[in-house]
């Protein structure tokens, strides 16, 4: 029977999971991520093949569990700030666009978007970020109903359609992470555009949106 690191058994899965995640991620500092195989995951996190397959039956399986792992800190964090009702959406959106896209400075992360991964986070209850959508989807209708927002309609596709430009952003700071700054100013300004009641002083004004512009 191998060797249980960590104090249980579930300490020491943990432990087993973060070293496939820096291995994926080594990896991929490394060679392209079609070439990379089971094998390659399993010498890297100093595991027997055979006991890779008791974490996921092939490679498609591990990189869906891994991308869940490493966004998971972005769902608790994007959910976190959607419940803080007292303030207003537009303030709320602004940091989830940001939390968003440095959740996307990890290469593992990146990794929901590879060739042939399937339909967007919007699309799919599986994928990892499906939770982040649906915070935003209530954050969206909670601003149209304090009338931040323009009545878009169809919430559901609003916010698949802003998704997408999520995605452009997340995509650009995977082949350049030094673009993380711009991409969260510019991606900021297109969502609460996208969102801004026509004639009226727009979802990104005031004395928050001030401090915000500062910081920046």
């Amino acid at each position: 029977m191998p060797r249980i690191r960590g104090a249980s058994i579930e300490e020491h899965h943990e432990m087993v999971w973060a070293d496939l995640a820096e291995a994926m991620r080594q990896l991929l500092l490394e060679r392209d991520y079609d070439s990379i195989t089971v094998g390659h995951i399993a010498a890297r996190a100093g595991l027997a093949r055979n006991t890779l397959y008791n974490y996921a039956p092939d490679k498609s399986a591990l990189v869906l569990a891994l991308t869940r792992r490493a966004g998971r800190p972005a769902v608790e964090r994007v959910a976190a700030i959607a419940a803080r009702s007292a303030e207003p959406a537009a303030e709320r959106m602004r940091e989830i666009v940001e939390a968003v896209l440095e959740a996307f400075t990890d290469q593992t992360v990146q990794l929901m978007f590879r060739p042939g991964s399937g339909p967007p986070a919007a699309e799919a209850p599986d994928k990892p970020f499906h939770a982040i959508v649906v915070e935003v989807e209530n954050v969206v209708r909670d601003g149209i109903a304090r009338g931040e927002f323009r009545d878009v309609g169809d919430v559901h596709l609003a916010v698949e359609l802003l998704s997408g430009v999520m995605r452009a952003g997340a995509e650009r700071i995977g082949r350049d992470p030094s673009a993380l700054a711009a991409t969260v100013r510019a991606a900021r300004e297109i969502v609460l555009a996208s969102l801004a009641r026509p004639g009226g002083r727009g979802p990104s004004t005031g004395p928050q949106h001030a401090r915000h512009t500062a910081a920046e």
